[in-house]
């Protein structure tokens, strides 16, 4: 029996989102610019209108910096936070709001804790890696 333990769910959560952002980093500048400005608008949105319809704005507008986006946060939320070692591909864009729309309460109340927590970290990381407006 191994007395190590394992990371936290917030190293985890920071996981994620840096292999999120040095994805996108690889990526070119416009596609950048945009996916920086829409997670950092995220979580006003989600504040704001709910999560739901947030995510349902961003699936709205076209871009590839969206629907990116869209699946990285699906993927945290759905595969990844309760199954870390879960080596599945990425769930398509709509998946966390097909989940939503067919979910409970809890399952809403726990989704938007872990959009709030997990974007903080995308945006932190974000900020330093990816180009903004200004270039």
């Amino acid at each position: 029996m191994s007395d190590e333990i394992g990371p936290t769910l917030d190293q985890r959560r920071a996981r994620h989102a840096w292999e999120a952002v040095a994805r996108m980093s690889k990526r070119h500048g416009k596609l950048q610019k945009a996916y920086r400005r829409e997670a950092k608008r995220l979580p006003v949105r989600t504040l704001t209108a709910g999560l739901g319809q947030a995510l349902a704005f961003l699936n709205a507008k076209s871009g590839e910096a969206n629907q990116e986006l869209l699946r990285d946060v699906a993927d945290w939320v759905l595969e990844k936070r309760g199954r870390p070692e879960n080596l599945i591909e990425r769930p398509k864009a709509g998946a966390l709001i097909e989940k939503i729309v067919d979910g409970n309460g809890v399952f809403l109340r726990i989704a938007v804790e872990e959009v709030l927590a997990y974007t903080q970290w995308l945006n932190r990381f974000s900020e330093a890696e990816l180009e903004d407006e200004e270039g």
